[in-house]
């Protein structure tokens, strides 16, 4: 019989009474009196039961010296039993319990503890749905001979595969032993062992100390090149050259950093190119990036992707949001950072029209982003997320804000700045008023007329763009939008469009100013003319469907291999939000989406079905 079953009716109340002294809203743990300084995962990939099953042993600092539990999260983990670590070297059995399940937070475990023990261990099983995992069929792979897994962690998902203290609060170093079957590679957000086979299990260690939102593993089968010195890409066999070719700027990227913002602290930059369910563009795990193969245009056009989390070596992996309330601390300085890196290697046109771009989308989703979830961060307490700011806004207000206070400040000036945040930061989790109190000492003290207390409060409070933010202005893009305009009235013929010199910035900024605007005939020349439906730019052809839904122009075959392959939810949540819009498409919408569903990660699965809701 489970210990769990045991346990009396007082420490079961006791247990559960236990509550709120942590400042996470999303995490059970308490943080306040222990804390995780290394984990150990030893476990077995079951691709026939779609579960990881073994034990996590986890290291803990007693930081309050009366506590007598451990509170981790969990959701949906099948516990067996959990262990502690005895003065005399013996591992004994420890009682515990699991709350109920709450929606959006899993449950709590909640170990009993007889003394303060260094060292716990939690043997469990996760579900075939957990939700940082998807488990890949042979046949949605690139070979068709094997299945693949890899999990999405960020923002609170890590605890749906391993029992930790999942908030960004908590960093520790972590090392693992997995077995997986013959024939396939496993790879973590750790070392990674390129001449490893796998005998005796995939082993990996993590030396700097992460969130658990970037623990990762991916197994499949799968292949590595090297790009340079400190830098590889892994990916499936048939995709490894086209992934070799669009990362060859990688070590030119890495310096490019470092140059700007000092040593690259992670010894490695190796990335990951996953099948097209990857719900996202990329996701920072360190030493090992997690990419959609969506950004290999097969021209390196779509690289912004890499040097963005690249950039997340310094913000975000190095210094970390204490909590998902200061989201905009990893991605609105990870945006800045990563323009700052493509000027560097591209130049300074290239950048500007990117800004461009980025500000003007940031513009145009206003409308959709009630005014309180505008800001970049709320002054309410951070008792729950309901409060928190939209999280695809901080990204380019975030960059906008540093952007400012460069232009006034001055480049000597803000990249030292910047710079000391990171190096005085690194390996520690932070809030927003400890990066105002920064800003003010070392900054603000001495240069105010850079930017005014109030000014500030409606950067970090003030719903929209404050009206005093400089607008990035290409030329390249203003002779283009004299083309566009001209192209719209009528008054230019679609032959005369410069659309075969445009790079894919271009492109994009062409396409996001007709969408809505241009009608089903002018669609179908574009497409006639540029072949923009067969585009193998993804970023130019989902722009292209998602105008051309709108416009009534029909793009159902190229559409429906797109759906049918690509799980990104920035494309996907979009085009089926389009298309159930249009009545003429409703039915089809419903009937690919019931054939491409399976295809799709859990976390896109929930963003469309919620369309379909609607």
């Amino acid at each position: 019989m489970p210990i769990k079953k045991t346990l009396s009716a007082f420490v079961l109340s006791a247990l559960a009474a236990l509550g709120a002294a942590h400042a996470d809203p999303l995490s059970y743990a308490r943080y306040d009196q222990v804390r995780t300084s290394d984990l150990y995962l030893d476990l077995k990939a079951d691709f026939g039961h779609k579960t990881l099953a073994g034990y996590a042993e986890l290291t803990l600092n007693w930081i309050d010296k009366s506590a007598r539990t451990l509170v981790l999260d969990t959701n949906e983990l099948n516990i067996a039993k959990v262990q502690v670590l005895n003065p005399n070297g013996r591992w004994s059995a420890a009682s515990f319990m699991l709350d109920k399940l709450d929606a959006e937070k899993g449950r709590a475990l909640r170990i009993a503890l007889p003394f303060q023990p260094q060292k716990v261990r939690v043997y469990y099983r996760t579900a075939p749905s957990a939700a940082a995992l998807q488990w890949m069929s042979p046949q949605q792979t690139m070979s068709g001979k094997r299945p693949f897994m890899f999990s999405q962690s960020e923002e609170i998902n890590a605890r749906s595969w391993a029992p930790v203290q999942d908030t960004p609060a908590v960093r520790f170093t972590y090392s693992a032993r997995i077995e997986a079957p013959a024939g396939m590679r496993v790879v973590m957000s750790a070392e990674n062992d390129q001449q490893s086979t796998g005998a005796g299990g995939w082993k990996f260690k993590m030396a700097q100390p992460i969130p658990s939102y970037l623990l990762a593993i991916a197994i499949g089968e799968i292949d590595v090149r090297n790009l340079g010195p400190r830098s590889a890409v892994y990916a499936e066999p048939a995709r490894i050259e086209a992934a070799a070719y669009e990362l060859a700027d990688t070590e030119k990227m890495i310096s490019a950093a470092e140059g700007l913002y000092g040593p690259y602290r992670w010894e490695r930059y190796d990335m990951i190119v996953l099948p097209p369910s990857f719900p996202i563009g990329g996701m920072e795990n360190p030493r090992l990036t997690f990419l959609t193969p969506t950004m290999i245009a097969g021209d390196r056009s779509l690289v912004d992707l890499i040097a963005h989390e690249l950039a997340h070596s310094w913000s975000g992996n190095l210094v970390t949001n204490a909590s998902w309330k200061h989201f905009w601390l990893n991605e609105g300085f990870t945006t800045y950072v990563t323009t700052r890196i493509v000027e560097k290697l591209y130049g300074e046109e290239v950048a500007e029209m990117n800004l461009q771009v980025e500000q003007e989308e940031a513009l145009a989703s206003l409308p959709s982003i009630p005014a309180a979830k505008q800001a970049l961060v709320t002054r309410d307490a951070d008792t729950s997320a309901a409060g928190y700011t939209d999280s695809g806004l901080v990204y380019p207000k975030g960059a906008w804000l540093l952007r400012t206070l460069e232009q006034r400040a001055g480049r000597e000036t803000f990249d030292p700045f910047l710079r000391g945040w990171f190096d005085q930061h690194a390996f520690k989790s932070a809030t927003t008023d400890e990066f105002v109190a920064y800003l003010k000492k070392n900054l603000l003290d001495a240069r105010p007329e850079v930017m005014s207390q109030a000014e500030l409060d409606e950067w970090l409070y003030g719903a929209g763009i404050p009206a005093s933010a400089k607008h990035a202005a290409s030329p390249r893009l203003a002779a283009l939008d004299a083309q566009r305009n001209a192209w719209l009235k009528g008054e230019l013929p679609t032959k005369d469009l410069n659309g075969k010199n445009w790079i894919a910035l271009e492109w994009m900024h062409f396409l996001n100013d007709i969408d809505g605007k241009a009608g089903a005939a002018q669609m179908q020349e574009l497409d006639q003319a540029f072949a923009l439906g067969k585009s193998g730019n993804n970023e130019i052809a989902y722009r292209f469907y998602l105008a051309a839904i709108k416009a009534g122009y029909s793009v159902r075959e190229p559409l429906n291999t797109f759906l049918m392959s690509v799980g990104r939810q920035k494309f996907v949540v979009p085009l089926y939000t389009a298309l159930l819009k249009n009545p003429a498409e409703k039915e089809w919408a419903k009937s690919v989406y019931a054939k491409a569903r399976e295809h799709y990660h859990p976390v896109t699965q929930g963003s469309v079905d919620k369309q379909f809701k609607k």
